[in-house]
């Protein structure tokens, strides 16, 4: 499939498959997370090096594929965000976005794969109900 710029665009939803034995570093965790999201799309518009995903056409995250140990941007509420930002070094106000809106998150070691997860959870349920007011 091609998506709106060009970039390759996949459906998600099914989960992704795990490679080795032991559970899978930040950044491929990280894009196994937004792959089962119920809807989720991924796609490429800025080029291989970055993985795009969307739920009803707007993005909710945005993984960088190039750098280590990767970065993931995702959707905030801003009086969150900012209390993110204040209390880890790994989050910082979103790259190449709206700084009140969005955050990226280094997907380092040191930060709890739960808290990824829930921030990506968050992200997407803050684009699903912006999109689903914006359909009414």
């Amino acid at each position: 499939m091609t998506g709106s710029h060009g970039g390759r665009t996949e459906r998600g939803g099914g989960g992704g498959s795990r490679r080795g034995t032991g559970p899978p570093a930040g950044r491929e965790r990280a894009l196994q997370e937004c792959a089962r999201l119920p809807e989720a799309e991924l796609c490429h518009p800025f080029g291989d090096s970055t993985a795009v995903f969307k739920v009803a056409g707007r993005m909710f995250a945005a993984v960088s594929l190039a750098d280590r140990p990767g970065r993931i941007t995702l959707k905030c509420d801003p009086g969150y965000g900012a209390a993110l930002v204040d209390q880890y070094q790994e989050i910082t106000p979103g790259y190449h976005m709206s700084k009140r809106h969005w955050i990226t998150v280094t997907l380092s070691a040191a930060l709890a794969p739960d808290l990824v997860e829930d921030l990506i959870s968050e992200s997407y349920q803050l684009v699903l109900r912006k999109s689903s007011r914006a359909a009414r």
